[in-house]
């Protein structure tokens, strides 16, 4: 499979869970993945091997040995996580069993990892571990290129762990981002778009070059991790598209796009109680394949949100614009808001109950651009709305507050 993406420019990056193994409670057998025996009881893994000797049962300081309060960093990371067998990470024979681990997933051509669990390590710990890595595969990566880390730290203030400690290892998930968005997208709280004109470090974000950025993961999109019900999902794919519009458009972090599947949601009391639910699949258990509608997006229950028209196009937008200022910023006050990046791209939302009429400098060379949210270039073929650039770099938008995608996207490559 890694082969396969890596040949055709897909990189893979791995989900690395090395904080713990499985559940304290689940007992004996050998119904693991590839068969090998364990006995949790014991705290016995003989295929890796790890023993008693290497969780840290004996530095919990719970009579339970499980985490009862997340402000006090030494249970966030030395007793067990929801029951999981707690790693001893400061083991050389542990550290030694993960590096192997993700050297042999480099060696098979993976790109990166994301840690799990990063606020349940040591950040010395991780380090130790993320210094023995190989660099990438000289097959599909440049000599001496190193693996692309992102840490998981779920911190929205208030505990007695901050993402800050993980700066210095790698790149880390800023989980507050997709809950204020949501929050100012579904203008909750009085939030307003026109308070988005310092977003990212004035809003308490973590700094840019370490942020790893999304609007909603496998986990809060389900009720889980952080965010709770301001968390946009493609369950709401009038505003999702507009929250992904503004943050591929935005310079602020390292964007990530989230890809689903769909499933029958029950949510009560801010938590989906279908959360358990996988993919589709028939009644002997097996996955059904991802089949391809004839407007390039998924069927047989699969939501493929990086396949929608918008999403992929406003992918395009963002690498064009990488390393560019975001310029030209206007707003209404209200949630009327539109900016450009440098020479290349410009965006207009509007997420007002009134339609939105006026002419704004877009910082663009003159000429006629297709707005790739209604529509795209092909060829010389402008399937959408066509934007005209005047001479003194404006143009004229007009957005209606009913449109299905109340926003409007231009760039250099979509010039006719």
């Amino acid at each position: 499979m890694v082969t396969r993406c890596n040949d055709v420019g897909v990189y893979i990056y791995v989900d690395a869970v090395i904080n713990h193994m499985c559940g304290s409670g689940v007992g004996k057998g050998n119904s693991s993945t590839c068969g090998s025996s364990y006995d949790t009881n014991t705290r016995s893994f003989p295929s890796v091997p790890y023993s008693a000797l290497d969780f840290n049962d004996k530095k919990c300081n719970t009579s339970n040995g499980e985490i009862w309060n997340y402000g006090d960093t030494n249970q966030v990371r030395n007793c067990r996580l929801v029951s999981l067998l707690d790693l001893a990470l400061e083991k050389e024979h542990v550290r030694g069993k993960i590096a192997d681990y993700l050297n042999k997933l480099i060696d098979i051509g993976v790109a990166g990892f994301r840690l799990d669990a990063c606020k349940h390590m040591w950040p010395g710990d991780i380090q130790a571990i993320i210094s023995r890595l190989n660099n990438l595969n000289t097959k599909w990566f440049p000599s001496g290129s190193r693996p692309f880390i992102f840490q998981e730290v779920i911190d929205l203030g208030g505990e007695g762990i901050s993402a800050k400690e993980y700066n210095y290892i790698g790149q880390i998930t800023e989980f507050k981002y997709g809950a204020k968005l949501g929050k100012v997208i579904r203008k909750w709280d009085k939030e307003k778009m026109a308070y988005l004109k310092n977003w990212g470090e004035g809003w308490g974000f973590m700094p840019t070059n370490r942020a790893l950025v999304f609007v909603d993961n496998h986990d809060n999109q389900r009720g889980h991790g952080a965010g709770g019900s301001a968390i946009l999902t493609f369950f709401d794919a009038r505003l999702y598209k507009m929250a992904m519009g503004f943050m591929l458009a935005h310079p602020y972090g390292f964007t990530r796009v989230m890809s689903s599947f769909s499933w029958p949601r029950d949510f009560v009391h801010g938590k989906d109680r279908n959360d358990w639910i996988g993919p589709p699949s028939y009644s002997n258990g097996s996955t059904k394949a991802v089949t391809i509608n004839e407007d390039t997006t998924c069927g047989n229950g699969w939501i493929c949100e990086h396949r929608w028209r918008q999403i992929k196009n406003m992918v395009i937008f963002r690498n064009l614009a990488n390393g560019q200022m975001l310029i030209n910023w206007w707003d209404n006050g209200q949630n009327q808001i539109a900016f450009g990046r440098g020479n290349v791209g410009f965006i207009v939302f509007n997420n007002d109950d009134w339609d939105l009429d006026v002419t704004l400098n877009t910082g663009l060379p003159p000429g006629t651009y297709c707005d790739v949210i209604s529509g795209e270039k092909k060829s010389a073929i402008c399937t959408g709305t066509r934007i005209t650039v005047n001479s003194n770099g404006t143009a004229h938008f007009k957005i209606s507050s009913s449109a299905e995608d109340p926003f409007v996207a231009i760039h250099i490559n979509a010039k006719l």
